[in-house]
């Protein structure tokens, strides 16, 4: 939701008339400035000011909607409002203005919506279902749920009269996800007691009255703050179903600061209870710019597909990073799976497959050798254009020694991910990756486990002006991080040591620019 150092105590002086405040944030986000180096091409990012989490994700009428948590007066966090973005494509995105805007001293912070098809609610008019928002109303010492509505496919909203929905008159409960639970025909919602590690579930017969059905926590990893939960089924890999809980926290990730677990069991309409296994923490990213993760709802039962996205960022370093008049930006739309494994099953991440129409050029293919004979392959590609798609393909991996993907931008700036197969494990250090030193925490070194299902390592690499996400073995291990190297083109490279594994196949997709609509 928030840096953690200021969970209970921030809260931003309301310095400007509540009017004022109003027609500034229902003004369109303008038209992007000329672009700055760091400005990614396929992966959102307002056209100024501070973002964090992905809020409100909700699909209606073709348009997949991205609300984020959102300053309209700066380039750091502040004055929580929800902006918003629509796209048709999950690639191209258009900016709208700004949705929920802070007032009477309440600022907006994290939460759902979801499309009211029956009009539970009676916010609907003629014959069509609102859109329904429902978030946290946070103020000094005071934090509870309340909702809004839209009758106008989302492009303007009304805070519904009479106050919040759900208070419990705590300093600290917030990120509330709503759905509708179809076998108990009811709303259901799942919201933090961030500082307990629990989770309480409400449900609604109308968005309005709630009523707590059940908890879940304290549980796998409790080192930071929980927020932003989600809940829902996802289908296994082979067949079946089971129900994944997603739990934010912060600090207490993986590589220090925000990271994003999950827990995968059943839930009833009431209770979640969690399959039994070992007691560590499933993460779903091993970056160290993942956090915040929500999947979209009302997603059509045609498509099929359960769609996350997270910020990428992390709250270490978030308001440091040396990207100018924005900060922020989200990872790619993902579509999530589970599969089974010996140690259970394990949540995967696939880049939408919409990303492929930003491919306008012939792949480049290496058809498998030596890393000798790849070296030489990479080298006579010469520069790559610096928006990439990389897939590479290793066998031989068990009895070989580490191997490492140079990704090279100017002079002297080197991003390294070195496959260990001996240790089980991907290493990927960022230290010499450009601009590193507005955090001591940025240049540490980022392991991810890696499973060897078979003798083989698959990696799919996605390039952006300053990111890199990495999906291990078909997406059952995921890296996201942030890199800020120097503009302009790319290099590719291996490193082997000792006996080193054989190159079945490299295949590089340059790509286009595709992210914001202007």
């Amino acid at each position: 939701m928030k840096p953690f150092v200021l969970v209970a105590t921030f809260i931003t002086a309301v310095s400007l008339a509540a009017t004022a405040m109003r027609a500034h944030a229902q003004e369109s986000a303008p038209d992007a400035p000329p672009r700055e180096p760091f400005r990614p091409a396929f992966h959102f990012t307002p056209a100024r000011n501070w973002m964090n989490d992905p809020n409100g994700m909700v699909f209606y009428d073709g348009e997949w909607h991205l609300f984020y948590q959102y300053n309209p007066f700066g380039n750091t966090w502040g004055h929580m409002s929800w902006g918003h973005a629509v796209s048709r494509d999950l690639v191209r995105w258009e900016h709208l203005p700004v949705a929920l805007d802070e007032g009477d001293g309440v600022m907006i912070f994290s939460g759902s919506a979801v499309v009211d098809w029956k009009n539970t609610s009676g916010f609907g008019v003629g014959g069509k279902p609102p859109m329904v928002a429902i978030y946290t109303g946070h103020r000094e010492g005071r934090q509870d749920q309340r909702i809004a509505y839209s009758n106008d496919r989302g492009r303007t909203w009304t805070k519904a009269p009479g106050g919040p929905v759900l208070d419990l008159q705590m300093s600290d409960f917030r990120d509330p996800k709503v759905f509708w639970h179809a076998g108990s025909s009811r709303w259901i919602m799942t919201v933090s007691i961030p500082l307990e590690h629990r989770l309480h579930f409400y449900a609604s017969p109308n968005l309005k009255q709630w009523t707590k059905v059940g908890e879940f926590g304290p549980a796998g990893s409790v080192d930071g703050v929980w927020e932003c939960p989600d809940l829902f089924p996802v289908p296994i890999e082979g067949g079946g179903t089971k129900w994944v809980l997603i739990v934010n926290l912060n600090p207490g990730g993986p590589t220090g600061g925000s990271g994003s677990q999950y827990f995968v069991g059943e839930f009833d309409g009431s209770r979640f209870v969690a399959d039994a296994g070992p007691a560590a923490p499933h993460w779903a990213d091993f970056g160290s710019d993942f956090y915040a993760g929500v999947s979209w709802n009302d997603v059509p039962a045609k498509d099929g597909r359960r769609v996350w996205l997270g910020w990428m960022s992390n709250w270490n370093y978030a308001q440091a990073v040396p990207t100018s008049p924005w900060r922020s930006e989200m990872t790619v739309p993902r579509v999530l799976t589970l599969r089974r494994t010996p140690d259970g099953l394990r949540l995967v991440q696939t880049p939408v497959r919409e990303l492929a129409s930003l491919r306008h050029t012939k792949p480049r293919v290496f058809a498998g050798g030596t890393v000798a004979a790849a070296n030489a392959w990479l080298a006579q590609q010469g520069d790559l254009p610096p928006l990439l798609d990389v897939e590479f393909t290793f066998t031989g991996v068990r009895h070989g020694g580490a191997i490492t993907i140079d990704l090279a931008a100017g002079a002297d700036t080197h991003t390294m991910l070195r496959v260990d197969a001996a240790a089980k494990q991907l290493v990927l250090d960022r230290s010499r990756s450009g601009q590193v030193a507005f955090h001591k925490d940025f240049s540490l070194l980022h392991t991810a486990p890696l499973r060897l299902a078979t003798d083989d390592v698959h990696l799919r690499l996605l390039l952006d002006a300053s990111s890199l996400e990495v999906f291990a073995q078909r997406g059952e291990t995921v890296l996201t991080d942030l890199i800020f190297p120097p503009p302009g083109a790319r290099r590719l490279a291996l490193e082997a040591s000792g006996n080193a594994p054989h190159v079945q196949g490299i295949t590089i997709h340059p790509l286009v620019a595709g992210a914001t609509a202007k």
